[in-house]
Order: structure tokens, then C-alpha cells, then sequence
């Protein structure tokens, strides 16, 4: 008996250890205060804790939550559309992951718009109402909402094999293609579409970046980004999850970081030359060496050119550690992108008095809704099959 109380003892003593880990206890104070500051939200408005106004209605959150969000989101139409569509079956492996972070992320793009709208509670009405249908904002929050179920539907067979319901399960096989073909459809009006909403702002925004060809730039780049968050989200998985992963994911990482980082290396190539020509097209030469345009050099030479060289480089040589920093650089790059046409080039005739430079809460709260992402990854990683292929479905692929 008094080994059997030691041997308790220990396990519980190993257990609360386990708990309190650097990521747990991290995590628990983003979300204390996360909570606090989202309670402070709804109670007290936007006023309370943004520093909106009305030159500046949309800030760090739309910036971030939403135009990063959906474009970090990509993984998962870009990896379906190659896996399914274009029958790259060595790339499956990668599959699962970039469907959950892709609906994680979208999750999150919906859940960050009830803390941005106003008036949350209305986030339903233009499909309900049936106002304003002709907007390419109901265009975005439509298919956005079509996409995300789209992306439910996707996942949920790794859902149904951790709940044994193969009858279900195989019915959701059964619509994979036709739900590939929908999510890249979807997907190509949403992330287009995010950039037409700032063609109605052409004397606010940059004449750098602003452009009539502003949705290409953004689907396009969109491709670099989900396929680059792609090489992130492996190599972070990698190193948290190794024990979650079967033999053929670890053996497949390298081959799936190196094709990817080819893809990406000639689409940022793509990327880069549209832009150029979108400069050439409103002949804004004479912009480059102004403080906005060097600024403007910084991002396409720092964060498009430099990473589709890199990524060459890393693809020639088969150098897996200088492209998955590549697939860091970039995603720092869309980052900065996106920032850049909602923030730092919005407005950016108004004296430095009238700029918006987001609160600390926002940024707090957008850190808590990263964090509830974060910690929904984990516990659905460490249950349902993603890295590994079921014992009862590996010889399907």
C-alpha cells in the first residue's frame, strides 16, 4: 500500500509539473487578460479600449485579425488544390495540418469581427436582411462564411475517425473533391476581394500601393503566404509534436519543404513583377525615393525579392534550414504588407497628431484571440489524427 500511495504521489506531483509549463502559464495570462480586456470591450464599446476614430475606423484589428489572418489562413485552399486538384499525393502528409490551420484561422478572422463590429450582435444581418448585397464587403463576410464551412466540412473527417463514426466519415471522404473545387473558388474571391474594398479609398491610400490592380496583388501574394505558413506551421509542429508524428510525416518534411519553397520562390517572383508593374502603370517613379517609397523599397526588396532569392537558393542547394527561415522571413512579409495598405499608407497625407497607432489593449486582445488559436491547435493535435494517419484508414492514400 505505501508503494502504491508513493507511486500516486509521484504521478500526481509529474502531472501539476506538467501544467505548469512556460507555454501554459504564458498562455493562462494572455487569456486572463484577454478576458478581462474583451469584458471591458462589450461593456464599454470600442472607445474603451481601441483608439479608433473617425478618420481612422479601422485599425490594428482589421490590419491584423482580418487582411493577416485570411492571408496566413491560405494554407489550406493552396495545399488542398495541390494535393487534390493537381494530384501531388507527396504532399498529403502536409494536407491535414494546413486544413486546421486554415479553419483555425478563419475561426479566429470571425471571432476577432465580433470584437471590431460595433454592433457584433449584426454581423448576421446582410444575409438575413438582404441589404447592400451589391458591396464588396457582403462579397467578403459571404464568402468567408461559405469558406469556413467549407473548411469544417474538410477537417471533419480527422474529427470523425477520433470519434469512430466511419459511416459519417466516409460520406465527408466522398465530398472532398467537390469541396476542394468550392474552397479554391472561395477563396480566390475573398482574398481578391480584401483588396478591393481599398480601391474605394483611392486618396487615402499610398500612390504606391495603391492600385486598380490591388485584388490581384492581394490573391497573389496570398498564394506566398499560405504556402510559406505552410513551411512555418511544419517546422513549429516539428518541434512541439514530433511524438504525435508517424514515420511517413517525418520522412516526408523535407520533400514537402523543399517543393513548397520552390512554389514559393516563383510565385513571390510573380509577386514581385505585378507590383513593379503596378508602380509603372501610375507611373509613380518619382515616389520610390521619398520617405513612403523607401519604405515602400524596404518591402519589396527586404520581404519579396530577398525571400524569392533565398528560397531559390535553399531549393538549388536542398538547404531544408535556410528555407524553412525563408518561410519565416516571408510570413513577417505579408505581415508587413498588410500592415502597410491598412495602417502605415492609410492616411498617410494626415499630420502625425491625427495618425492612429493602435492602444495596448487592442493589441492585447488580439494576442488573447492568437492565444485561444494556439491552445485550440494543441488540443486537437495531441487527440486527433493530423500528423499520423489512423491505424483503420492507412492504406487509403
Amino acid at each position: 500500500m505505501a508503494e502504491e500511495e508513493k507511486q500516486v504521489t509521484r504521478h500526481d506531483v509529474e502531472e501539476s509539473r506538467s501544467l505548469f509549463t512556460p507555454f501554459n502559464m504564458i498562455a493562462g495570462i494572455f487569456l486572463i487578460v484577454g478576458v478581462i480586456l474583451a469584458f471591458k470591450r462589450f461593456t464599454g464599446g470600442l472607445g474603451a479600449v481601441t483608439n479608433l476614430d473617425h478618420n481612422n475606423p479601422w485599425g490594428f484589428w482589421i490590419g491584423f485579425d482580418l487582411l493577416t489572418g485570411v492571408a496566413l489562413a491560405a494554407g489550406g485552399y493552396v495545399t488542398a488544390a495541390c494535393v487534390e486538384i493537381f494530384g501531388m499525393k507527396k504532399y498529403h502528409a502536409a494536407l491535414r495540418p494546413a486544413i486546421l490551420t486554415g479553419f483555425l484561422g478563419y475561426s479566429l478572422v470571425v471571432f476577432a469581427l465580433l470584437f471590431d463590429v460595433g454592433r457584433p450582435w449584426r454581423l448576421p444581418y446582410p444575409f438575413i436582411v438582404n441589404q447592400g448585397v451589391t458591396s464588396v464587403m457582403f462579397e467578403v463576410g459571404a464568402c468567408v462564411a461559405l469558406y469556413l464551412t467549407v473548411l469544417f466540412l474538410e477537417f471533419s473527417p480527422a474529427a470523425l475517425e477520433w470519434l469512430g463514426m466511419k459511416k459519417v466519415r466516409k460520406l465527408a471522404i466522398r465530398l472532398t473533391m467537390v469541396l476542394t473545387f468550392l474552397g479554391v473558388i472561395l477563396s480566390t474571391l475573398h482574398q481578391s476581394s480584401l483588396g478591393a474594398m481599398y480601391l474605394i479609398a483611392p486618396s487615402k491610400l499610398h500612390p504606391l500601393w495603391y492600385s486598380p490592380y490591388l485584388p490581384v496583388f492581394f490573391f497573389v501574394s496570398s498564394i506566398a503566404a499560405g504556402l510559406s505558413m505552410v513551411v512555418f506551421e511544419s517546422t513549429l509542429s516539428y518541434k512541439n509534436f514530433r511524438n504525435k508524428m508517424d514515420e511517413e510525416h517525418k520522412k516526408s518534411r523535407n520533400a514537402i519543404t523543399i517543393g513548397f519553397g520552390r512554389a514559393a520562390s516563383l510565385v513571390l517572383a510573380g509577386y514581385f513583377a505585378i507590383k513593379i508593374f503596378g508602380v509603372a502603370l501610375g507611373n509613380h517613379w518619382n515616389l520610390l525615393f521619398t520617405n513612403m517609397g523607401l519604405w515602400f523599397q524596404v518591402e519589396m526588396l527586404g520581404f519579396v525579392l530577398l525571400p524569392c532569392f533565398l528560397y531559390a537558393i535553399g531549393v538549388r542547394e536542398k538547404n531544408v534550414k535556410l528555407i524553412r527561415f525563408t518561410a519565416f522571413w516571408t510570413v513577417l512579409g505579408i505581415v508587413l504588407n498588410r500592415f502597410n495598405v491598412s495602417l502605415v499608407a492609410f492616411n498617410w497625407q494626415l499630420p502625425m497628431e491625427a495618425r492612429y497607432f493602435p492602444s495596448w489593449m487592442e493589441i492585447g486582445i488580439t494576442l488573447f484571440i492568437v492565444t485561444v488559436g494556439l491552445v485550440v491547435f494543441r488540443f486537437i493535435v495531441t487527440r486527433m489524427p493530423i500528423f499520423y494517419e489512423h491505424p483503420e484508414y492507412s492504406t487509403e492514400h
